[in-house]
């Protein structure tokens, strides 16, 4: 069991060193979820690239690393739209380790990064998938499996919103995960989704939200014709993955933005609500296969 927690804030300026401190302050409500390891990304301070911090132990171990960066992130720099994720592991797939510990990396430009709570079943298969496509994996996580193959399906389809992208990628994933990602081609962009782990979404704005349907159920019929898989519902065969066709589902919670003049929000994603309920009292728990889109607010 780990506990993954994520800080959307839109048009809501804070420092890093505010940003970072709500990230860690999330984690320690979530630490009974897991306490091997600890860490968070944010956007660096050029703005371009995402910073990854991880630590061994517990949450307040990575509380000590980030202080002693505090020089080198220019703590006081302002952001008026950001995304954090963050987490805290309870090892299942590799040791407790730094490298082992989340949020996990697409590639060494971090251009896809994730925080993860549960188990894929099936991650050697996609594993041995992306590894013959040329991925190396640096870690022994199932975890890492994800995010690279998020990124190989951008590069198959870079036209693709973020949305678009992990609702692909889960669909080739058997077990359980709740997951946040987080991209520098989409800053300021946060798609998180679920199925058979927890997770919910807290809003604080001062204005009533609307929410906009988006299909995120599929069919088992590939966009080619082609019927293929791992097991008889996945997609991933030999050297080739079949694009799903969506259908619609009602009643799915996928984008949030607000209504009214007043654009500015605060989101926030968690495993539970003991991270969440010290800054809003509006949540949306998202159900099994839903996901959850944040952008442009």
């Amino acid at each position: 069991m780990c506990g993954i927690f994520a800080y959307l804030n839109h048009l809501t300026p804070k420092s890093r060193e505010e940003i970072i401190v709500l990230l860690v302050n999330g984690l320690k409500r979530l630490e009974y979820r897991g306490y091997d390891s600890a860490g968070i990304a944010f956007d660096g301070p050029d703005g371009k690239d995402i910073m990854i911090v991880k630590k061994e132990g517990k949450v307040v171990a990575l509380e000590d690393e980030l202080l002693s960066l505090k020089d080198q992130l220019d703590y006081e720099e302002i952001q008026n739209s950001h995304v954090g994720i963050a987490h805290t592991r309870w090892a299942t797939h590799g040791v407790p380790s730094s490298v082992n510990s989340h949020p996990q990396r697409s590639d060494k430009e971090q251009v896809f990064c994730v925080v993860h709570n549960g188990i894929v079943t099936n991650y050697k298969e996609v594993k041995a998938f992306l590894e013959r496509k040329g991925y190396y994996f640096e870690s022994e996580t199932d975890t890492e499996a994800i995010v690279k193959l998020v990124h190989h399906i951008y590069t198959q389809h870079p036209n693709l919103l973020f949305r678009e992208l992990v609702e692909q990628a889960i669909q080739q994933l058997e077990g359980a995960f709740a997951l946040c990602f987080k991209s520098k081609l989409f800053p300021d962009e946060c798609v998180a989704t679920r199925r058979g782990s927890p997770l919910l979404v807290g809003i604080k704005s001062d204005t009533r939200l609307a929410t906009d349907h988006i299909p995120i159920l599929y069919s088992k019929d590939s966009i080619d014709g082609e019927s293929f898989s791992l097991t008889e519902h996945r997609y991933i065969r030999g050297d080739k993955m079949s694009i799903p066709i969506p259908l619609p589902r009602q009643e799915s919670t996928s984008e949030f933005h607000p209504l009214g003049d007043k654009e500015e929000v605060e989101y926030f994603f968690a495993s539970d609500a003991s991270a969440i309920i010290e800054h809003t009292n509006q949540v949306i728990y998202l159900e099994d296969d839903d996901v959850a889109a944040v952008r442009d607010g």
